[in-house]
């Protein structure tokens, strides 16, 4: 099932990832999965069911991968998942920038050809969530399964609203009263990932799974994704998409706390390629994993945590060692970088040092935030693209660097103009890729770590 919302900020987060955790508790094996590129919802998902939470994107990959993506995770493990529940991006119909409900909600539901339910404000309104309920029923060609109110004031609100909605011949199959103790903290970019959150994002993932279980009807919500027409598809496999090097090169994936945001397919395509993939952290490790070939530093959040990755100048060191002699015969080893790592490959976030891999660059917090798909295209070869190469990406971050791209720039996109950094052997930029729409990128990733 889908779980949908007239706009963001309705509530579907608390809705879904509740959901999630409540059917988990209840020995049900949940595939999650987020439309759009966010990278902090699948974390949530992740603690809540304890799978991967992945996304569907049908800009990031196509609209011909979301059936197969889907059905790869939720086939996932020696049995496969009871039920998927899949989070919906911004209100119902809200896609790509002019290209009408393209990569929205809707679409991804359309394909999947899955029941919606959706998650409706109350807060402010009594009988007239039905009115909006009605609007979102008639428009467009989704199946909507039910309804759930959200931020219900009393027994009184609650029964007033949904009569109202009933009356349409809408099941209401689930009401949440307001409350305050079980909101997830924000910040800059939204949401706190769960990963910086610890046992506090525990804490509160089960809050969610307890109130969506007392006060939504599970069994009929367990009925409604039963409704769910078979998927005739293969499965995506990332071994059918790259060819494996023999060498078993070992490429470090940065995270912990500073370094959250990627998703599970870009890790399973490497491994795929042939490389033993290995995780490190920014904060503590002081030195990358012996035998490091090759290094991918994802997104996040490095602004929070620029004082802690600054003092830790051992890893700092060893970090920009390789990127300038870490390859065969001196030459630099592969690295490839995107936003956070951009930020932490330049010589200094907000004054304080970073690894100075990209020497003359700085990167300072900016006053508004830069989000969007982009459409690219390679301006350079690099250690993953070739000149020319078209690409769909997106940005998401509340920092700028300076200069913004270097002598060799990695990419352009029709918002501006060149963006990002070739180095040798090094990649960085602002652009998040999803790898399962450019597979080769892990291939040539893998075979650059391996020679």
């Amino acid at each position: 099932m889908v779980v949908a919302a007239p706009a963001s900020g309705s509530g579907k987060t608390t809705v879904a990832t509740g959901l999630m955790a409540a059917l988990t508790a209840r020995g049900t094996a949940v595939s999650p999965h987020k439309v759009g590129p966010d990278y902090i919802d699948p974390g949530y998902h992740a603690l809540a069911t304890g799978r991967p939470g992945r996304n569907l994107d049908p800009w990031l990959t196509s609209p011909e991968l979301i059936v197969p993506l889907f059905l790869h995770g939720f086939q996932q493990g020696p049995v496969g998942a009871g039920v998927a529940v899949v989070e919906g991006v911004m209100g119902l119909y809200d896609g790509a920038a002019e290209q009408g409900e393209f990569a929205s909600t809707a679409h991804v539901a359309k394909l999947l050809d899955a029941p919606v339910v959706l998650v409706v404000d109350a807060s402010a309104a009594g009988r007239s969530v039905a009115a909006t309920v009605h609007g979102f029923r008639t428009y467009g060609d989704i199946r909507l399964g039910g309804v759930v109110l959200n931020r219900i004031g009393s027994d009184g609100h609650e029964r007033m609203c949904r009569e109202a909605v009933e009356e349409l011949g809408v099941p209401v199959l689930g009401a949440l009263r307001r409350r305050d103790d079980i909101e997830t903290p924000s910040r800059h970019l939204g949401l706190v990932p769960a990963a910086e959150r610890s046992a506090e994002a525990v804490a509160t993932v089960e809050r969610l799974g307890a109130l969506v279980a007392a006060s939504c009807d599970l069994d009929a919500l367990m009925a409604l994704a039963r409704t769910a027409p078979d998927l005739y598809a293969e499965p995506w496999d990332p071994r059918e998409q790259v060819v494996p090097v023999p060498e078993r090169p070992r490429i470090a994936v940065a995270g912990g706390p500073a370094f959250t945001f990627g998703y599970a397919e870009n890790e399973e395509l490497l491994a795929a390629a042939g490389a033993e993939v290995v995780r490190f952290d920014p904060l503590r490790d002081e030195r990358l994993p012996d035998g490091t070939r090759g290094v991918v530093i994802g997104g996040g959040f490095p602004e929070m945590y620029a004082s802690g990755l600054s003092a830790n100048e051992p890893l700092r060191r060893d970090l920009a060692a390789f990127a300038t002699a870490g390859g065969p015969g001196g030459g630099g080893g592969p690295v490839y970088a995107e936003c956070a790592g951009l930020l932490y490959l330049a010589s200094e976030l907000d004054g304080k040092p970073m690894c100075g891999v990209l020497k003359d660059v700085t990167a300072t917090m900016a006053p508004r935030l830069t989000l969007g798909y982009r459409s690219a295209v390679a301006v350079s070869d690099s250690i993953v693209a070739r000149t020319g190469e078209r690409v769909r990406g997106h940005e998401f971050h509340r920092t700028v660097t300076e200069p913004g791209h270097g002598d060799t720039a990695a990419w352009q996109w029709t918002t501006s103009g060149p963006q990002g950094f070739v180095q040798g052997r090094c990649v960085a930029s602002y652009l998040h890729l999803h790898w399962a729409g450019e597979p080769a990128f892990a291939e040539r990733l893998t075979r650059g770590a391996a020679t």
